[in-house]
């Protein structure tokens, strides 16, 4: 059964055979490239027929099971942002669909990321986020615990900070590219919200040109799901690699860019409607002022 016990998940289906899984960690096995048909035993109560046929067709990049038992935990979905109309629907049929038969979704959606290429490390990523966050909240000082995102250690680069910074090797890169002259600024900077009944949002971006900058925006939407850290930290850290990836682009050609002050204006525009997050609105004061 999944976590939630309810009588909901019984129209789950185990998956106990096919492809060998893709990533094993934890108790957890992780498969690759799953129909949501594959893991429902049919209509679940209270879903239609037009939503049960659409959302039938939909996949996950990963889906991750119990190692003993195949029963499915949660699914991974990265996509980009779906344009108003029939996707957009599709996308609120599959997780009407998830919500019935009990399965928790982390839907990540990104024009740059992609789940061939990052969706394996996010999911280690995330069990062994939840596993750190169930083994702390345990102890008996649990609440005195550095959370699994401010762990500090070596860096790839030889500094010392948050080795489980996802976008740490990106940070990296762009230190090297400055020193090539390949940015006119070796920091990588961000924000990130947490939009009340909404996804969080992580945003992150580097001076390509003086006045130019190379921006990546993310949202993460943890259905029924907890990420084992701050999911708006989570979203900026994946805007991060995001970012990263675009930075490869340099060797071939210089990529889209946004003027510094238009991107400063956004960020202002983002910052009033604060009455709109669910929690605080985390960024470089500095930078914006």
């Amino acid at each position: 059964m999944t976590s939630t016990g309810s009588v909901a998940a019984s129209w789950l289906r185990p998956i106990t055979g096919g492809a060998a899984p893709l990533l094993s960690r934890a108790g957890q096995v992780g498969y690759a490239a799953r129909r949501l048909s594959e893991l429902v035993q049919g209509r679940p109560p209270g879903i239609t027929g037009h939503q049960w046929s659409t959302a039938s067709k939909e996949g996950f990049d990963l889906v991750v099971c119990a190692a003993d038992t195949g029963w499915p935990l949660f699914a991974l979905q990265i996509a980009a942002p779906a344009p108003a109309g029939s996707a957009q629907r599709a996308e609120r049929m599959t997780s009407a669909v998830c919500a019935a038969v009990g399965l928790p979704v982390l839907r990540v959606e990104s024009p740059t990321l992609r789940g061939s290429e990052h969706g394996r490390r996010l999911v280690e990523y995330v069990i062994d986020a939840r596993s750190y966050a169930a083994g702390t909240q345990s102890g008996p000082e649990g609440g005195d615990m550095v959370g699994f995102r401010d762990i500090l250690g070596r860096l790839p680069d030889g500094r010392r900070g948050p080795v489980n910074d996802l976008g740490a090797l990106t940070r990296a890169a762009a230190v090297e590219a400055f020193v090539e002259r390949r940015l006119a600024d070796p920091i990588v900077r961000g924000l990130h919200v947490q939009w009340a009944d909404g996804p969080a949002e992580g945003w992150s971006w580097v001076e390509v040109r003086p006045g130019r900058c190379l921006v990546e925006r993310v949202q993460l939407f943890a259905q029924r799901f907890s990420c084992g850290v701050d999911p708006g930290r989570l979203a900026e850290d994946l805007a991060v690699v995001a970012v990263g990836e675009r930075l490869r682009d340099l060797e071939v050609g210089e990529p889209p860019l946004v003027d510094r002050d238009e991107l400063r204006q956004q960020i202002r525009r983002l910052a009033a409607r604060r009455d709109e997050f669910a929690g605080g609105f985390a960024f470089d004061h500095l930078w914006v002022d």
